[in-house]
């Protein structure tokens, strides 16, 4: 029996983990259903990686320590040459790829037509593939950069990726957030937007966000802004900036955004508290923002850019 394409969804969206780019995600799963309505079956064996397990992946065959800390471990072989923040995996930015037997019960590594198709389909979908390259060949590596090196992303950069999408949404798994899915919810009863409650924070869902902050600031601040969805010129200039104490609808925007970015601000109730300065915080520090716990418009700026 052919195994289900929900099947190869959710195991790559386990895969890919937490801290995945939401384009590079979104991408990468539509390339598994892409490929799968071709006949291939192909699932994500690797996503976001963190810079300690990176170490430990430089550290096989290796003496090596980070941080303080021996990576080393001889026993194994040397299967990278990239140090922590000398991987797009440590960004979000690069997935690993692998075909699978049509009943999803064994990984086939040979690169044949198929696997050559599923790296063509990423190609499309705006990845580049490790297989193209001259000296170093990794063929299971897609990557999108945004044209940024390891040093510009070390130093807090942030690549602009754009959706190459048909459906311009994620498809749909099982593994969707409880929590996504009732900001989605809230967002469709209070501004009237149509997204689906899917769990997946996408682009439907960030322009239903950005409704929500222009309708606020026009009702509470008579900015005048047309409510698009876009994050342009005038909406960022018309951004006010609210602290601990406040307690609004632009509050729990700010509460749903930050939860979005994976810095959950305790419970969504529109009261910037404790929990919400200190989840602001720790976003603000991650980002390389002033961590001055006020969300101003170099807070809101970096969470919808």
């Amino acid at each position: 029996m052919k195994v289900a394409l929900q099947t190869l969804l959710d195991r790559s969206v386990k895969k890919m983990g937490k801290g995945m780019h939401s384009v590079v995600k979104a991408s990468a799963l539509e390339m598994v259903e892409r490929a799968y309505n071709e006949g291939i079956t192909v699932q994500i064996s690797a996503g976001y990686r963190s810079l300690e397990e990176q170490a430990a992946l430089y550290g096989q065959g290796r003496v090596y320590s980070y941080n303080g800390k021996n990576y080393s471990n001889l026993a194994k072989p040397i299967v990278t040459n990239a140090k922590p923040g000398q991987s797009y995996h440590n960004f979000g930015l690069a997935i690993d790829f692998f075909i699978v037997s049509d009943d999803g019960k064994r990984a086939i590594w040979t690169v044949n037509a198929k696997w050559q198709r599923v790296a063509a389909i990423g190609k499309e979908l705006g990845f580049k593939w490790g297989g193209d390259w001259s000296s170093f060949k990794d063929y299971p590596h897609l990557e999108m950069t945004g044209g940024l090196s390891y040093t510009q992303l070390q130093a807090g950069k942030k690549p602009h990726l754009t959706y190459k999408l048909e459906k311009t949404e994620m498809p749909k798994t099982s593994k969707g957030d409880s929590q996504i899915i009732s900001i989605q919810i809230t967002l469709n009863g209070r501004y009237k937007t149509a997204i689906e409650g899917d769990g997946f924070y996408g682009p439907k869902t960030r322009s239903a966000l950005i409704k929500g902050l222009q309708t606020e600031l026009n009702k509470q601040f008579n900015k005048r802004l047309v409510v698009d969805g876009k994050w342009g010129p005038k909406t960022k200039n018309a951004i006010i900036t609210i602290k601990k104490g406040a307690s609004c609808n632009i509050t729990w925007i700010l509460q749903a955004a930050l939860y979005m970015k994976g810095f959950n601000p305790g419970p969504l109730d529109g009261k910037f508290g404790g929990k919400t300065e200190a989840a602001l915080f720790k976003y603000q520090k991650a980002s390389k923002l002033s961590a001055d716990k006020l969300a101003g418009k170099e807070t809101w700026n970096e969470l919808f850019a």
